[in-house]
């Protein structure tokens, strides 16, 4: 049915002979006459219905049986010019609309759906205009009238995409904003281009957000072309094939090495031989695929290897839409920090430069770490552990009523509730057998020390899912290739480090003052001067400083998540994160430990 509609669309265009029924917003129709009526008359008069006080998402305008959801800002635009068309001047092609048909004949590039955007309709159009005109032949305004607003509602849906992502994520806590992008809106866009009259010279001023992305265009468009020639050999199972090995697959093996850019094409023999060239570019493969680096044909390595070069055309596209979303713009020239997700790393950009990265532990796949980005405002040393109220009910009441001393031989403390919260209950005090969660008389709370699973520092960044970063005691998980270990807050490897930096040039703050801090025995806080930026950020794909292609495996099955919402079209109002902010602080506040699970 969609497809007829559309080819009704493309015919009508060619033709440029409109003479249809318009309402909009299912309003009714009104009569339109076509005879040499000017194009801002015929746009009037489509819009003359509109109730704007109505409109939320979108306007609705209807031709026949095709219904058309357009972009909320189109009709204000209209009616801000008076009606005056956007892309035809004396009823001619302007060069803006020129400019701008041909940059959307390329959005597929950007891993964009060319049909939300009316392209074959609009090329089908124009190219009628122009063959009609070229021949001295009158178009009717009422279709150039349907093209302008086609062209129109195409720019206006694009920047919007560019800003925000095609999926219109609900979010509940405030994406923290650093480029001059997150302060532009679609429409202001429009009018840029409108007054500047150079589409081209505006989309590459504004879009995209950075280099980052556009790399990413282009291994998607060699991937793409990749999937054309047929993608590359399937390697069968067998035993690990290590340097100085013989094996029927390393010939296959040079070959995929050499289509992913990761061997020269010299190398590309077919011998069997598992050489020095070989072992070095498997070396790299694994690198860029998050894999240890031992250059060794193992199980893990083969599975990324077999991963079909389709699948990897998804993952870049589905990963440019995640550069699209508002909370993964970055200004380079910004202090921040970030922490990969899918990478297990945490880095520290400032001034556009890398200066620290280190390992970190996330959330398991049913405690995942959410998506969002907050400010770091201050750390508290030698912190307190909180005992959530699911684990207090499903882990330590049953030990405490089996023995009641294990609260003092495991450092814990119950405070009182109510007006003085330093008031320590006496165990002793507690008929422990009728004891539940729900009748506990107050926080049960594990003092600071090296049993506490919070480490010595935790790093603040206030947020609606309670989640921050800490040091952990259990260290030799940052061994693991893996690490979804945690509660979903985020475990960091060296947080004396991290410390040192943030705290750099605060009076009072050198590291024995620090070091000091963070074996106490008593909690302390410390305001940062300086807040910085936390972005929290989910990619299975991306290019990184060096301009290699990383692919990461999905975790948390978010891709799935990304793709089934995309499928749905534009406008789908849900968290880009897969999940909503939690309200109650037991999901993720005050990180436990929960055991080694997930381990390859």
């Amino acid at each position: 049915m969609a497809l007829a509609i559309w080819r009704k669309w493309i015919l009508l265009g060619m033709m440029m002979l409109f003479s249809v029924g318009l309402s909009a917003g299912g309003q009714g129709h009104a009569a339109v006459q076509t005879e040499s009526v000017s194009i801002g008359s015929q746009l009037q008069q489509m819009f003359e219905s509109f109730d704007s006080t109505r409109m939320a998402a979108s306007a609705v305008l209807q031709v026949e049986a095709a219904r058309l959801s357009l972009h909320k800002a189109v009709v204000p635009f209209y009616r801000q010019r008076a009606y005056r068309p956007a892309w035809f001047r004396d009823g001619r092609i302007s060069r803006e609309a020129r400019q701008w048909i041909e940059h959307l004949q390329g959005i597929a590039a950007e891993g964009l759906r060319p049909a939300d955007y009316h392209v074959e309709t609009l090329v089908t159009c124009l190219e009628s205009i122009r063959l009609l005109q070229s021949y001295g032949a009158e178009c009717e305004s009422i279709g150039l009238a349907l093209v302008d607003l086609l062209l129109t509602d195409a720019f206006l849906k694009y920047t919007s995409h560019l800003f925000a992502g095609r999926i219109a994520a609900h979010r509940a806590v405030p994406v923290v904003r650093h480029s001059n992008s997150g302060r532009l809106d679609a429409l202001g866009v429009l009018r840029k281009a409108m007054r500047s009259r150079d589409v081209r010279a505006v989309l590459e001023e504004l879009l995209p957000y950075g280099e980052e992305y556009r790399r990413l265009t282009v291994y998607l468009a060699y991937y793409r072309r990749l999937a054309y020639a047929g993608g590359w050999p399937v390697l069968p199972d067998g035993p690990a094939v290590r340097y100085g090995d013989r094996d029927a697959r390393v010939p296959h093996l040079r070959r995929f090495l050499v289509l992913v850019g990761d061997l020269a094409q010299v190398h590309a023999s077919p011998s069997r031989l598992m050489d020095g060239a070989v072992v070095k570019a498997l070396k790299r493969f694994q690198a860029r695929h998050g894999l240890r680096p031992d250059g060794i044909l193992g199980e893990d390595t083969l599975e990324q290897i077999n991963v079909p070069v389709a699948r990897r055309v998804e993952q870049l596209n589905l990963n440019l839409e995640r550069e699209r979303q508002p909370d993964q713009d970055q200004d380079a020239n910004v202090r921040y920090l970030q922490v990969d997700i899918t990478d297990f790393t945490l880095k520290v950009v400032d001034g556009g430069r890398e200066i620290m990265r280190m390992p970190v532990v996330v959330g398991t796949s049913f405690r995942r770490t959410p998506v969002f980005s907050a400010l770091m405002s201050y750390l508290v040393f030698a912190p307190y552990w909180t005992v959530p109220p699911t684990i207090l009910e499903e882990d330590k009441l049953p030990l405490l009523r089996k023995d009641p001393s294990y609260l003092e031989s495991h450092h814990y403390e119950i405070v009182a509730w109510g007006k003085d919260p330093d008031r320590i209950i006496d165990a002793a005090t507690i008929d422990w057998k009728k004891m539940t969660a729900k009748n506990f008389p107050g926080m049960l709370r594990q003092k600071p020390g090296p049993w506490n699973p919070l480490g010595k520092v935790k790093f603040m960044f206030p947020n609606a899912y309670h989640v921050y970063l800490h040091d952990t005691p259990a260290q030799y998980l940052f061994d693991k290739q893996r690490r979804t270990f945690s509660s979903g807050c985020i475990r960091i490897a060296r947080p004396l480090e991290l410390a040192l930096y943030l705290l750099k040039g605060q009076e009072g703050w050198t590291e024995e003052r620090i070091q000091k801090e963070m074996e106490g025995s008593k909690p302390y806080t410390v305001g940062l001067k300086r807040p910085i930026p936390v972005h929290i950020v989910y990619r299975t794909a991306w290019v990184d400083a060096q301009g290699r292609l990383q692919f990461r495996k999905d975790v948390y099955q978010r891709d799935p998540e990304l793709r089934a919402e995309l499928q749905q079209g534009p406008g789908i109002s849900r968290s880009v994160s897969g999940m909503p902010p939690r309200a109650a602080p037991d999901v993720f506040e005050d990180d436990a430990e929960i055991g080694v699970i997930g381990v390859r």
